[in-house]
């Protein structure tokens, strides 16, 4: 590889800004996808979850990219996307209005021993999967469960009534 090759490998084919625009667009379009559609696939990664990912990735490689041909440019991507990513967590951080939006509330599952099927169905939780989450706790009948929340990592948290944990 001679020196021009080696200046067209990291030189500019096309406009700096017009790549940070277009990673800027794919990022907050994947966010509000992931924040309001895939909620539930945060906190738990299987062969699905990581196949969407993965077509994700590449459906929307084309339309980050512009058909960008040199190191520079994708790193300039990369950049574009890790400094949205990094401003909104530091966004989340500082300010409550930006951390109501980035992530969901808790969702109430089960309360008082008692399945909320319409808060299931909304994040297609079937009542198989909440009670290997509920076993996993060492629940065995929902008498011993006060609440079960789906947190916002995807996660599925369990509180027991005191009678369950042997207090009196």
């Amino acid at each position: 590889m001679n020196l021009p090759d080696l200046v067209a490998l990291f030189a500019f084919n096309v406009n700096p800004l017009e790549i940070v625009l277009r990673g800027t667009v794919m990022y907050w379009f994947l966010f509000l996808l992931f924040r309001f559609v895939l909620r539930r696939d945060g906190g738990s990664i299987g062969i699905a979850d990581v196949l969407l990912l993965v077509l994700i990735a590449d459906a929307s490689q084309n339309a980050m990219s512009g058909a960008y041909d040199s190191i520079a440019e994708g790193c300039l991507l990369v950049t574009t996307i890790a400094g949205w990513n990094y401003g909104l967590d530091w966004a989340s951080y500082h300010f409550q209005f930006v951390r109501k939006f980035a992530e969901p509330v808790p969702l109430l599952l089960v309360t008082r021993g008692r399945m909320l099927r319409k808060n299931m169905r909304r994040e297609l939780i079937t009542e198989e999967e909440l009670w290997a989450k509920l076993r996993e706790q060492g629940v065995s009948s929902l008498s011993e469960v006060a609440s079960v929340f789906m947190e916002s990592s995807g996660e599925i948290s369990v509180l027991k009534t005191r009678a369950a944990k042997g207090e009196s």
